[in-house]
């Protein structure tokens, strides 16, 4: 039976992280049962893995076309690699498909992370072999170390909540026709058996489904993509979408989207840019070709929503909020980041490096919907749609509890109304600021005395923008603190001297 998934497109990285796929050139299970391990095991909650047998790789990166397999030889592999599954404690059974691919036999093997990890395998298939945890780390399975061991123990007590069976469904909760449009879409071969299929082997084939054939259960993952309504499950799944006319927040409409997530995440993006994406044609002198510029580029705007339907908790109740106001787009969702990411961090990287997601198998799905983009590859996406838009820099927050993440687009300058521009104050000061300039000589030049609420009215809203920011900024509260222009600050200088 053919897997859930589009095979071409793993293997040429597109869907799925190199880390975890693992090809095998040949068929050895003494080479392979460590790999089933680790991808079980799935100790980042990235979802697993794929091994392919058949296919050379080079630096964990597939080689294509596939060397192959001998068609005869495939039968005895798979009879094979089922007696390996009784070898693995407790029991694991992956799922393996045959496929040819470039006129060449291989084998997939899919191993999503196990509902009952840790696993352990032996070391070796001989009589002297021991069972041991295995762990991915980068492109390879090794054996897990002693701390390892301690974090796959403390994760078997807590399956992630997009992987466990919902008792307040029945399998007649998923939507036959949902999931066979997800098939088609991908192009998965699944996609052409499944006229002749039950729903609850469907549902089971895809690991949207658990539990015993008497008893079969929607899996959370499952009714968020595949039910007609998820809210009714999950209060908190639905996205409240507003769009603000102005900076005030009082004159606005707003729209409550629902349904499956993924439509509702492609709903949001749709309307955002048909009613608020705007764009400008700038002549430039010397060149043919004109310059297209947009207040807010799509590129960003679809990796931060994206992100908030694939990393926010669907477990609470809160809905993910898009605010779109004249001079940005803030998206709200509930809780924060997973640590080891903290707010200095997502204040300071472009690169944001994550060891545990939230939600894997709703990860799994945006990326072979292809509405999100691979791991740790969000954030250089955002920043770099944002800086070659002309836009300022993306914002991202949380608090010291972790209670929220915010993300903030600004809007490019040239496109802000003259309400929306920056006041002869903040002009003044981020000018004076070109050089480093203390508190005191600041609030003089602009005709304040230095006293806190003139700081907090005047200083902290254009630091809160970095369009301002501290020379000093390890100690906000020196004495020889002083405050410099930021190249955002520059940039927003320029604009405003354009118009």
């Amino acid at each position: 039976m053919s897997l859930p998934v589009n095979i071409e497109q793993i293997l040429n990285g597109q869907t799925v992280e190199w880390e975890r796929i693992e090809c095998k050139q040949g068929w050895n299970p003494e080479d392979v049962i460590p790999a089933i391990g680790a991808f079980a095991n799935d100790i980042n909650n990235w979802g697993g893995g794929y091994i392919f047998i058949g296919v050379a790789e080079n630096d964990g990166i597939a080689q294509l076309p596939p060397v192959g397999l001998h068609a005869g030889s495939l039968d005895g592999v798979q009879k094979e690699l089922l007696n390996l599954s009784y070898k693995i404690q407790p029991y694991y059974a992956p799922v393996y498909q045959p496929y040819v691919l470039n006129g060449k036999h291989i084998l997939a093997i899919w191993v999503p992370g196990g509902d009952n990890r840790p696993y352990k395998v032996p070391s070796t298939l001989g009589a002297k072999g021991q069972h041991r945890y295995y762990v991915r780390r980068g492109s390879s399975a090794v054996i897990a170390n002693q701390q390892e061991e301690l974090l796959l123990l403390e994760m078997a007590k807590r399956i992630p909540f997009d992987d466990r069976a919902n008792h307040h469904s029945k399998i007649e909760g998923l939507n036959f026709g949902l999931i066979r449009s997800f098939l088609e879409e991908i192009k998965s071969d699944l996609a052409k058996e499944v006229a002749h299929m039950p729903l609850s082997e469907l549902a089971q084939q895809m690991r949207i489904a658990g539990g015993p054939p008497e008893a079969l259960l929607p899996l959370n993952v499952g009714l968020l993509f595949f039910s007609d309504k998820p809210d009714k499950y999950f209060p908190g799944a639905k996205t409240d979408l507003v769009i603000h006319q102005d900076k005030s927040g009082t004159v606005f409409t707003e729209k409550i989207l629902t349904g499956p997530i993924q439509q509702q995440l492609r709903n949001a993006l749709s309307f955002i840019q048909t009613n608020v994406i705007k764009e400008k044609v700038i002549k430039v002198s010397a060149r043919v070709e004109a310059e297209r510029v947009y207040n807010f580029p799509l590129a960003a705007v679809e990796e931060v929503v994206a992100n908030a339907f694939y990393h926010r908790s669907y477990e609470q109740d809160s809905p993910i909020e898009i605010n779109c106001f004249p001079d940005r787009i803030e998206v709200l969702s509930f809780p924060g980041p997973l640590p080891p990411v903290t707010k200095a961090i997502l204040k300071k990287e472009k690169r944001i490096v994550a060891r545990k997601y939230r939600n894997r198998r709703v990860g799994d799905f945006l990326k072979e919907l292809r509405l999100t983009e691979g791991r740790a590859t969000g954030f250089p996406t955002i920043y770099n749609s944002m800086q070659q838009n002309g836009s300022p820099k993306p914002v991202f927050d949380t608090d010291d509890e972790y209670t929220y993440f915010l993300a903030i687009l600004p809007s490019r300058a040239d496109f802000l109304s003259a309400t929306d521009r920056l006041t002869k104050t903040e002009l003044q000061i981020l000018k004076l600021c070109l050089k480093p300039q203390t508190r005191a000589v600041i609030m003089k030049s602009i005709g304040f005395s230095n006293q806190t609420r003139n700081y907090e009215k005047h200083l902290l809203p254009l630091l809160e923008k970095e369009l301002l920011q501290y020379t000093l900024p390890d100690t906000p509260k020196s004495p020889k603190q002083k405050y410099i222009t930021s190249h955002e600050g520059k940039k927003r200088i320029d604009n405003e001297l354009s118009y």
